[in-house]
């Protein structure tokens, strides 16, 4: 099984990476709040940023929409 589609190691890495560093607050919902702001001020690297810090969760709701089409498809 490829590690971009195991919940496990994509739950690891959400709670790691997808939340690091983590105070004063998870640094994507930093980079999520700024972006709802406008945005303004961001600089590419902060953009590259939020990707990356983003990834591990656009995966894990990728593999958990997978996951409940998946049954559905059957009937």
């Amino acid at each position: 099984m490829k590690p971009w589609n195991d919940w496990k190691f994509l739950a690891l890495l959400c709670l790691s990476l997808g939340l690091a560093p983590f105070v004063p607050e998870p640094h994507v919902l930093g980079k999520l709040r700024w972006v709802a702001g406008g945005a303004i001020g961001m600089q590419p690297l902060d953009w590259w940023d939020l990707f990356m810090h983003g990834l591990p969760w656009l995966l894990m709701l990728r593999v958990l929409i997978l996951k409940v089409a998946a049954p559905a498809k059957l009937k």
